[in-house]
């Protein structure tokens, strides 16, 4: 893993939590030639992109182009494995949160959106963890059983329930659904990854 500075790594952190890993904000207080020097850094190493804005959805503006145009930063798979979030896990995210914020201007009305909603809670998942071979196990198109998570964890039954109450359901937001196999018992798999 690579090491990162503070700064860079609470950029990184903030744009895994919001939609389409938007990067902008950034930190309160970082500004002028210091935010310059950190994103050019964090833009050379392949961690952030600047991306066209979309300005109809209130994207925050990194810099103006000068023709009606604004440029953002977002966080890429390469920066946001930096900070210990695998790629798969990334986009799922990114895409349970897209649904949410649907939902949430759905029931709302347009006036009362704001472009920095942030509903949804850091995600904290380390690359090579238990947590994250759980998640993986459970976005095959076939899910997993207990059984196959506690093979592959080593946890007892118990503990793996809990993990996919607890640790995926509560904390991080995945959408879990079960069905039944005559074989396999119950199954798990996180909705949308199939």
């Amino acid at each position: 893993m690579p090491k990162l500075t503070d700064t860079q790594s609470i950029i990184l952190s903030r744009a895994a939590t919001r939609p389409d890993n938007l990067a902008m904000p950034l930190l309160e207080g970082l500004a002028g030639a210091a935010a310059k020097m950190a994103v050019a850094k964090m833009i050379e190493r392949g961690w952030l992109e600047e991306v066209e804005a979309n300005l109809r959805r209130g994207d925050p503006l990194w810099r103006e182009t000068g023709d009606g145009h604004g440029i953002t930063l977002v966080a890429t798979e390469a920066g946001l494995a930096a900070i210990g979030i695998e790629p798969v896990v990334a986009t799922t995210m990114s895409n349970l949160r897209k649904s949410k914020l649907e939902l949430a201007s759905a029931a709302r009305e347009p006036a009362e959106i704001s472009p920095d909603v942030d509903t949804s809670k850091p995600v904290a998942i380390r690359a090579g963890t238990k947590q994250a071979q759980i998640i993986a196990l459970l976005q095959r198109p076939e899910g997993a059983s207990i059984g196959e998570i506690v093979e592959a964890t080593g946890w007892a039954p118990h503990s793996a329930r809990g993990m996919i109450s607890g640790g995926l359901k509560k904390k991080l937001g995945f959408d879990v659904a079960t069905s039944s196999d005559a074989q396999r018992g119950r199954i798990y798999h996180i909705r949308g990854s199939i």
